[in-house]
């Protein structure tokens, strides 16, 4: 699959007839909602962990350095926490051309902190993309964030800004914090 996904979302989903959709966020769009949203509110989903397995050579990196961001890999009887933003439908215009780096919609049951469920979407960047990098062990993705730069700036910044966003959040995602401890001492 190309890793221009834009056309692709496109037509995965129609919005014939509805007012707003939830959308789940669990990488950079817990802190940067650059979109206009009617509500935000923490929610999680089950059965996806949050990995740096996906290249960035659009936003954290480039072709010749790609940077690494998350994506969801599933995994039986993870909680992978966020945040939920409802949105009206001509805003997949914006976030399509931002999530456009080998990522797909894909519908999701959202769980908001009250229990109140909700069916939702998600940004998936599967391993069929052809910017999926796969695993590596912590120390050399903290290496490769160390080192890329895009045009969305630094890839390091990503990462420090996702592990805030995940503590304020109350999630302890040991891969987030993992990646984290080695940038910060890279020993």
């Amino acid at each position: 699959m190309s890793a221009n996904t834009i056309e692709i979302n496109r037509q995965r989903h129609r919005f014939d007839g509805r007012e707003s959709v939830w959308l789940f966020g669990y990488g950079s769009l817990i802190f940067k909602a650059d979109f206009p949203y009617l509500e935000r509110r923490p929610a999680s989903i089950e059965g996806w962990a949050r990995r740096f397995w996906q290249g960035s050579h659009d936003h954290r990196g480039t072709v010749e350095s790609p940077g690494r961001v998350v994506t969801l890999i599933e995994q039986p009887g993870v909680t992978c926490r966020g945040m939920a933003y409802r949105i009206s439908p001509e805003v997949f215009d914006h976030l399509d051309v931002r999530e456009k780096n080998g990522y797909l919609r894909f519908t999701t049951p959202l769980t908001f902190d009250s229990g109140e469920q909700v069916e939702g979407l998600v940004y998936i960047a599967t391993p069929e993309n052809t910017a999926f990098l796969g695993p590596a062990h912590e120390r050399d993705i903290a290496r490769q964030i160390a080192d890329a730069h895009g045009p969305s700036g630094p890839n390091d910044e990503y990462l420090l800004r996702l592990a805030d966003s995940l503590r304020e959040l109350a999630d302890e995602d040991a891969h987030v914090f993992g990646i984290e401890h080695y940038l910060r001492n890279p020993d």
